[in-house]
């Protein structure tokens, strides 16, 4: 079968799913494919943060009921912290996210998300409401509601305090408003011009028994989630292991649990549940009018079908495709059963990672069908716009080459970070995107899969391939990049009194020769020389650092240092940061090239740091900066060392909840503060702690915390040291912080340490837990729980000024 088509121009998407551009089906997967077939309706699960959602129920959900199953989480997880790398903020927000999309890819559901931005933890609805826009948070789930029309709303945590996290509570309260809502055309009437008003059947709170908080009773509606599904080979509680250990950033490796496994819910709003969360909506197909010969064709599929050969059910699928095709149905998954008893295998590939954006990009789209030869089905390729169409012949790789413009794509990038956003919520300006987990992925163009007179469109992301000597073949998202990127090596930089400073821009070319002038803007009152460069760069890829002298002048206050790169006649102002994990795609991104610069008065006493890595901070980079040596040391070193030459040493955030050999390296530190030197030991988690005596003296570790960044800080012992050497500390130290004041702050606390500050978030109790500092022998041990980790990187100048006192002795 030969016939003359056409490609489509390249404004048609599709979903880039990770390391593999198209997921393969074995048997097993299509046999419970067609079953899911058989089954209408949907749920959606809504909380606040990746790693909230209930893993085991949404596999249950998906793969045992084959319900359409959504997980909308509020953010992505922005304001957590980082155990596997220093990413922080919006960094750490892109990570979370790929990590829910490889959890979904494992459980079945679907992912969404608000533009809400995770800022951190609060502690209540009303505090998360006074960041967050609650109106327009409101809209975005109305929005996914409106869209994904779920038959069943679920929520993972109340309304109240038993949330145990403001964002948490704040989801239930959003979930049951957006539920009335969504069905009311008087609310958020521009929606409607896209979607239309949906009224679920019910919402209900999927109850839990965690810790001390048993919200779980023996009169709530119970559902067994523990099952074992036999074609999969796999129950859902190893699935949802499975699924939950992709958030490795949180350090959420889960043992895979085998079993009966009660879930329980409570009504929040709707028809009642008596038996079943589905009790009342007809799951069947005949839901929906004229589908009655449907039904017939998909009993004799499932009854025929032969897993030796999933070729035997491509007529009876595509007589069934014939038959819905004017229904409401699951389409989407129709075609991917079709392709997949095929043995379809179709990819675009480009033979480089990156590209600029005025580049013409090579594109290999590659094509084979593995269905048995005595199969009677005729199986083309139509390339749309005008080309060439083949037969696609079995076990025959067919492959054509052709070019696309950059231009037409675009920067390549996550679509919420496109803009520079307030501390509550990202700018996002187009629907299109909006609930989208990640940017829509470009693809060369829609090409169609002939089945005699039936035809499939197939799109498939554009993605660089390529086989690494070690890991094997791996697959990575394209990137189309401005043509010169110019990138700061650090988000702040503090200068010291009114000392000039260095500063580094690293220039990378995505275009050979490219030619152009840098740039600095900088605050009124600094410095900066030269005041721009001419730069040349012959090869693609080739990197030049340009260095930068910046001076303040006076006592100038602190602003933003931001460059301009002109190439061709156009003005870019885009950095350059990719993220690696071997666990997500490589995430590529173009920050707008700007650092913040402050001017810090500061005295020192003592220069040479130790410092031992935790779960990660980026205190050494900080340190660095300011003038000091830092020397990162191992495990050995300090254990089988001689720490003597330095003047202080610094664990990393949550060293004493990650390191296994913490309690060998303890006793060595104890003695190098008892010898004279300074220990500085930020916070750690009150459990699990591979020890329990953090310091010389006792003191425990609660879960108590400040999130207020502006919250009053009191000085109880204003004539204290830590306040005083080398630089005095006044009130106006702890301006400007950002997020929160400090976290997991100390209790129980000997009366050997001296507590130096005290603070409190409005209407709750003075706690004394941030800074205990004390003498040890010769030496002095510090434990703080404020959140340096934070100040420091965001170039805070108080935060500057207290940390360098409690390293001094």
């Amino acid at each position: 079968m030969r016939n003359r088509l056409f490609f489509l121009c390249l404004l048609s998407y599709a979903p880039f799913f990770g390391k593999a551009q198209q997921v393969e089906l074995n048997a097993a997967e299509i046999r419970q494919g067609l079953a899911s077939l058989n089954v209408t309706g949907s749920v959606l699960y809504i909380a606040a943060h990746p790693d909230d959602e209930n893993t085991r129920l949404l596999a249950y959900l998906a793969k045992e009921r084959k319900v359409r199953t959504g997980y909308l989480s509020l953010t992505r997880g922005d304001g957590g912290q980082n155990l596997i790398g220093t990413e922080q903020g919006e960094l750490l927000g892109l990570i979370r996210t790929q990590e829910l999309l490889a959890a979904r890819r494992m459980d079945g559901a679907s992912q969404f998300f608000t533009r809400a931005n995770d800022f951190g933890f609060s502690k209540n609805s009303v505090e998360s409401f006074k960041i967050w826009n609650k109106e327009q948070i409101l809209s975005d789930v109305v929005w996914v509601i409106r869209n994904f029309q779920p038959d069943v709303i679920i929520t993972r945590f109340p309304e109240d305090a038993r949330a145990g996290h403001g964002h948490h509570a704040a989801s239930a309260i959003l979930a049951r408003e957006a539920f009335t809502a969504a069905a009311d055309p008087n609310r958020f009437p521009e929606q409607l011009k896209k979607v239309k008003v949906w009224q679920a059947k019910r919402i209900l709170w999927n109850t839990f028994n965690f810790g001390s908080t048993n919200t779980t009773a023996d009169d709530q509606l119970k559902i067994d989630v523990g099952v074992f599904n036999p074609l999969l080979g796999k129950g859902y509680g190893e699935i949802a292991a499975e699924s939950r250990s992709n958030h490795k950033s949180q350090g959420f490796g889960s043992a895979k649990q085998r079993g009966s496994a009660i879930e329980f819910f409570s009504p929040v709003g709707g028809q009642a549940a008596k038996t079943d969360l589905f009790d009342g909506v007809n799951l069947d197909l005949d839901r929906n009018k004229g589908t009655e010969k449907a039904q017939q064709i998909l009993n004799r599929l499932i009854s025929d079908y032969d897993a030796s050969d999933p070729s035997k059910s491509i007529n009876a699928l595509l007589q069934l495709k014939e038959e819905v095709r004017n229904l409401p149905f699951k389409h989407k998954q129709l075609d991917e059963l079709i392709l997949a008893c095929a043995g379809i295998w179709i990819e675009t590939t480009v033979p480089e990672q990156s590209y600029a954006i005025n580049d013409s990009i090579p594109v290999t789209m590659s094509a084979i069908s593995r269905v048995r030869k005595y199969s009677p089905i005729t199986i083309s390729l139509q390339e749309l716009n005008p080309g060439h169409t083949e037969e696609l012949i079995p076990d025959h790789m067919l492959t054509r080459e052709f070019k696309i413009s950059a231009r037409q794509i675009g920067l390549t990038q996550p679509y919420w970070l496109e803009k520079k956003h307030p501390i509550g919520s990202y700018i996002i300006d187009s629907l299109k995107n909006l609930s989208l987990p990640e940017a829509i992925a470009p693809v060369a163009g829609v090409f169609k899969v002939i089945f005699g007179n039936q035809s499939i469109e197939v799109t498939r992301p554009l993605v660089y391939k390529h086989t690494d000597p070690v890991k094997g073949e791996l697959y990575q998202p394209l990137v189309v990049a401005p043509p010169v990127t110019a990138t700061l090596a650090e988000h702040s930089f503090v200068f010291t009194n009114n000392a000039p400073k260095t500063i580094i821009v690293q220039l990378k070319s995505f275009e050979a020769n490219a030619k152009g002038v840098l740039q600095p803007v900088i605050p009124s009152g600094w410095k900066v020389t030269p005041e721009k460069v001419d730069f040349e760069l012959h090869e693609k890829g080739e990197e030049l650092n340009v260095e930068f002298t910046v001076t303040p002048a006076g006592q100038v206050s602190g602003g933003q240092l931001s460059l301009s790169v002109k190439v061709d006649g156009e003005t870019y102002q885009k950095g350059l940061k990719v993220i690696g994990y071997d666990h997500i795609p490589v995430q590529t991104l173009f920050p707008v090239a700007e650092a913040r610069v402050e001017r810090v008065d500061l005295k020192f006493a003592g220069k040479r740091i130790g410092y031992i890595a935790g779960a990660g901070d980026l205190i050494p980079e900080s340190l660095t900066q300011i003038g000091y040596q830092v020397t990162r040391l191992t495990e050995n070193q300090v254990i089988n060392g001689n720490l003597s030459g330095y003047d202080a040493i610094i664990t990393g955030v949550r060293l004493y909840n990650i390191n296994d050999k913490i309690g060998l390296m303890q006793p060595k530190l104890m003695s190098y503060v008892k010898e004279g030197g300074v220990l500085l030991v930020q916070y750690n988690v009150n459990a699990p702690l591979k020890i329990t005596n953090l310091g010389p003296y006792p003191f425990q570790l609660s879960r108590d915390r400040v999130t207020e960044e502006d919250a009053k800080v009191t000085f109880l012992k204003p004539a204290h040291p830590a306040l005083n050497f080398p630089n005095q500390i006044t009130a106006k130290d702890f301006d400007g912080w950002i997020q929160e004041r400090g976290l997991y702050f100390a209790t129980g606390i000997d009366a050997h340490y001296a507590p130096v500050l005290q603070m409190n978030d409005t209407g709750e109790q003075a706690s004394n837990g941030s800074l205990l500092v004390t003498d040890y022998g010769k030496g002095k041990f510090v434990y703080t729980s404020l959140a340096f980790f934070r100040e420091l990187p965001a170039g805070v100048p108080g935060a500057y000024r207290l940390f360098v006192n409690l390293i001094s002795k």
